[in-house]
């Protein structure tokens, strides 16, 4: 692994810390050493265009001029290439819940199928720059799957570890990849926690850890294409899940600074934080107006959000505030019938934390806290056919002999 000095990282400067603004050098750092609080990328932008970034590939490496990367990360022939994914516009879940405008940003067409590559993508090549040759992760799946599929890509080692429990899909589909996937017993901040002492016992480049400044920015391109898609302008409201939180505070910095660069008009937004009620820390802190989240046992369906000690919710908590927005939870059945929403109305089908967001804006509606006649969008990070353990009461509607007479008495005209 090599120092910071001179490397190229864009227009990325340093970084700084949340808490108490110490700055620091570019690096493969994410904690102050002043006051322990977590670090992020800081940036001299240059003039940045909106004829510049559409003339720029149809990927996340359009926006590189807005990401700790070198500029030439567009041309990288062996990377995933992920993001610029669709942006849906609902007709019929709007119409079932009685809103005027609603688009789903639709994250499964993705390389392995879950926004997580948008973030591997960023602390990929900042962990080359920086000189890592093993990547690594602490996952609760959809990570794994992106940081293995990432490495083989680009030819080097990976590591990656997840609690022993998840879904199948989620283990087939990182272990295919020839990694090495390491199941712990123990939820994802168990996971999280041994992944903080194998940083600095191996020095491997782990994505979330030590590389984490640079993986958070990844999640910025959503908030970016979603402006992008609308034409150039802001929504109005945006519903986002919560797991760590990061999503939330990313697509909320996105907005900021496409304001700054003069690349959308400014307006108000509000932004929306989703939970499951089996592990909502985010949500219970909000609820209650507490200043610090208290860490729980998770407890839910919803896999892929089931953090427990959530490194970015009081930001998140900041961010629903700030923007007039809200944190809700809901019940796993309550994610079921989100995940079927979604799929039975508009074709999209949703791993566990897209019903979680689904069920959550149907809360949000019921409650009036979310305006059915401003504009919305609604997130879907993952794919469903990774999560199918949560449906397993879909299936057949009905099953008959092979005959007509039998097809006739089970099947209404």
């Amino acid at each position: 692994m090599t120092t910071a000095t001179k490397l190229n990282f864009g227009p990325a400067t340093g970084l700084v810390c949340r808490e108490c603004g110490n700055d620091v050098e570019l690096g493969p750092r994410h904690v102050c050493e002043q006051c322990f609080g977590p670090l992020e990328v800081k940036y001299e932008f240059g003039e940045v265009t909106r004829e510049q970034i559409e003339a720029g590939p149809r990927s996340m490496w359009r926006y590189a001029p807005l990401l700790p990367v070198p500029q030439d990360a567009a041309d990288r022939p062996n990377d995933l290439a992920a993001g610029f994914t669709k942006l849906q516009k609902s007709v019929n879940l709007a119409e079932r819940l009685g809103m005027k405008s609603l688009w789903i940003k639709d994250d499964r067409d993705n390389p392995t199928h879950s926004f997580k590559d948008r973030v591997v993508g960023v602390a990929m090549t900042a962990g080359k720059t920086l000189g890592f040759t093993t990547m690594a992760c602490a996952s609760t799946g959809n990570l794994a799957n992106a940081v293995a599929a990432a490495s083989a890509r680009a030819g080097i080692r990976s590591v990656v570890l997840i609690p022993d429990n998840l879904e199948i899909g989620k283990v087939v589909t990182s272990a295919v990849y020839g990694t090495t996937l390491v199941g712990i017993h123990g939820h994802y901040d168990d996971v999280n926690r041994l992944c903080s002492e194998i940083a600095d016992d191996r020095g491997y480049g782990f994505v979330n850890v030590n590389l984490r400044p640079y993986y958070a920015e990844g999640s910025k391109t959503l908030g970016y294409e979603i402006a992008e898609q609308l034409g150039w302008r802001l929504p109005d409201q945006v519903v986002v899940p919560i797991a760590s939180g990061s999503l939330m505070t990313k697509i909320d910095k996105a907005f900021k600074e496409m304001i700054a660069l003069g690349l959308v008009e400014e307006k108000p937004y509000r932004i929306f934080g989703a939970q499951a009620t089996g592990c909502n820390p985010v949500a219970e802190a909000y609820e209650n107006g507490w200043d610090v989240v208290r860490p729980q046992k998770p407890n839910t369906i919803a896999k892929s959000l089931a953090i427990g000690n959530p490194a970015d919710g009081p930001y998140a908590i900041d961010v629903a505030n700030r923007t007039n927005g809200s944190i809700g939870h809901v019940s796993d059945e309550q994610v079921i019938e989100g995940i079927r929403l979604l799929a039975e109305t508009e074709g999209i089908f949703a791993e566990t934390a897209g019903g979680v967001t689904v069920a959550n804006l149907v809360k949000f509606l019921d409650a009036g806290l979310l305006d059915p006649d401003l504009e919305t969008v609604v997130l879907n990070t993952g794919d469903g056919l990774k999560t199918i353990e949560a449906l397993n009461n879909v299936g057949f509607t009905v099953t008959i002999p092979p005959t007509l007479e039998a097809f006739r008495a089970a099947v209404p005209e």
